[in-house]
């Protein structure tokens, strides 16, 4: 272990992958994918969007929002709303079905962080989330 940012780079581009195949696996028992699973949380975590705000909140296109909107509405885990003023505009919000679905993304992240970093010292922790930070803001600044 020489500590470059070679081999940084490389234990970062291992543990993405191993998590993303963790993750694909127990959303597609649940029929999703990581793209759907998204919606699906940031409606949860914010309520009821407009699409376009939606959109916004993915960092994707409009088009993108109505085709992931499409296959959660035909899977009875989202509705559309027409918007009160403007018959252009359309809300999306979560059904009952898609609220249990929201819950069970949430237990099982905090389950999944739990087992995989629930033994890391706090220090250790804390170092990681600030290495991960440096690194997010270099690949990409963040939308918020």
């Amino acid at each position: 272990m020489t500590g470059s940012p070679e081999e940084a780079f490389d234990k970062a581009f291992e543990l993405a992958a191993r998590l993303a195949a963790t993750m694909q696996g127990a959303l597609a028992e649940r029929g999703l994918t990581p793209s759907r699973a998204e919606v699906i949380y940031v409606l949860a975590r914010d309520g009821e969007l407009m699409q376009r705000a939606l959109a916004d909140a993915l960092r994707c296109t409009p088009r993108h929002v109505t085709s992931l909107v499409d296959q959660l509405q035909g899977a009875g885990l989202v509705r559309r709303l027409p918007h009160p003023h403007d018959r252009r505009a359309v809300a999306v919000s979560l059904t009952p079905k898609g609220s249990v679905t929201a819950q069970w993304i949430n237990d099982s992240r905090r389950s999944g962080a739990r087992a995989v970093l629930g033994d890391v010292p706090s220090d250790d922790m804390a170092a990681f989330v600030r290495v991960a930070d440096l690194i997010l803001g270099a690949v990409a600044p963040s939308a918020t």
